[in-house]
């Protein structure tokens, strides 16, 4: 029985060397042959391992190709000089921002121009220049309210004036409140007068005015101060009230009255009257509500300087908002 071991699985073999083509038993220089040199690097410039070593592993994947270069701002000098900067160059965070036009620190560019001072043409804030601020703000809000109260004064005594009706002598033109005597409505009727029309023409018949009341006004009525009527008669006019079934119209001049803003039931007069002529410069009022007004024909007439002003608009409450 033999020391060596035949089977193939305990076979030693000779050692192999491993090249580009594969593996194959190295080669032994014969006497009269040179030594063969150092392996040189494979065709794919892949450097040989000497005989024994490892054969590391080569990937078939290509490498990937390089990273494109980031965007970066253009120079200093090309923005200088009109370059691309016109274009929107996109810039990193971290990069620098040029303003544009860029102007780099030492050049020869003249400094920009100072901003022109305003001053204000408030004469309050020219008057007020030299203050503290606190003293400016305060002298600007007293004279604000100030002028605010002259403007709504000015308008109240020249232009347009709010009035109540207190009574139901224009009913149903203009309503007065319950529980006051002959009232239909819940709130009292507020209008506007045009105070400044009256001095630019004369009165016209048919218009609702407010006046102030001659003094026997307050002995015939109870009552004097502001009225609100409508003018009846113009000055020179001859005014006459006849009674007809009971109901009392209105001539003028010998000619009936149209008067379609008067009921039916409001025609109802205590007596007739007249006929009256109208002085000049005066003027003859009397309410819708003829049965219940205490006017012209009580106490006169009224004088041109105690008119006050024509009645255009009723603004309260707001579903009788309208105009006259």
């Amino acid at each position: 029985m033999s020391d060596v071991d035949d089977r193939p699985e305990y076979r030693r073999e000779p050692p192999s060397t491993v090249t580009n083509e594969g593996t194959s038993p190295p080669e032994q220089p014969t006497p009269d042959q040179p030594a063969a040199p150092e392996p040189a690097d494979g065709p794919a410039g892949t450097p040989v391992p000497a005989y024994g070593a490892p054969v590391p592993a080569q990937s078939s994947l290509p490498e990937p190709p390089p990273a494109p270069p980031a965007w970066t701002t253009p120079p200093p000098a090309a923005a200088d000089a009109g370059g691309d900067h016109d274009l929107g160059w996109p810039t990193l965070p971290s990069e620098p921002q040029y303003p544009f036009p860029y102007t780099p620190p030492g050049s020869d560019a003249p400094p920009p121009a100072p901003r022109p001072v305003r001053h204000s043409r408030n004469p309050v804030d020219r008057l007020t220049r030299g203050l503290p601020d606190s003293w400016r703000v305060t002298i600007d809000w007293v004279v604000t309210i100030i002028g605010a109260v002259a403007i709504v004064l000015l308008v109240k005594a020249f232009v347009v004036n709010p009035y109540r009706i207190p009574s139901s002598s224009m009913e149903p033109t203009l309503h007065c409140a319950r529980p006051e005597t002959g009232c239909e409505a819940r709130y009292s009727d507020r209008v506007l007068a045009n105070r400044f029309l009256y001095h630019i023409r004369a009165p016209r018949r048919g218009e609702i005015i407010v006046f102030k009341t001659p003094p026997l006004a307050k002995i015939k009525c109870g009552a004097g101060g502001t009225f609100v009527k409508r003018l009846i008669g113009l000055p020179g006019d001859t005014v006459e009230l006849r009674l007809l079934r009971g109901d009392g119209y209105v001539y003028i001049n010998g000619h009936r009255l149209k008067e379609p803003y008067i009921q039916k039931s409001r025609r109802a007069a205590v007596q007739s009257y007249g006929p009256t002529r109208v002085p000049p410069g005066n003027y003859f009022m009397m309410g819708d509500n003829r049965n219940a007004s205490c006017d012209s024909r009580m106490w006169g007439t009224v004088p041109r300087k105690n008119l006050i002003g024509k009645v255009f608009a009723t603004y309260w409450p707001p579903n009788r908002i309208s105009l006259h």
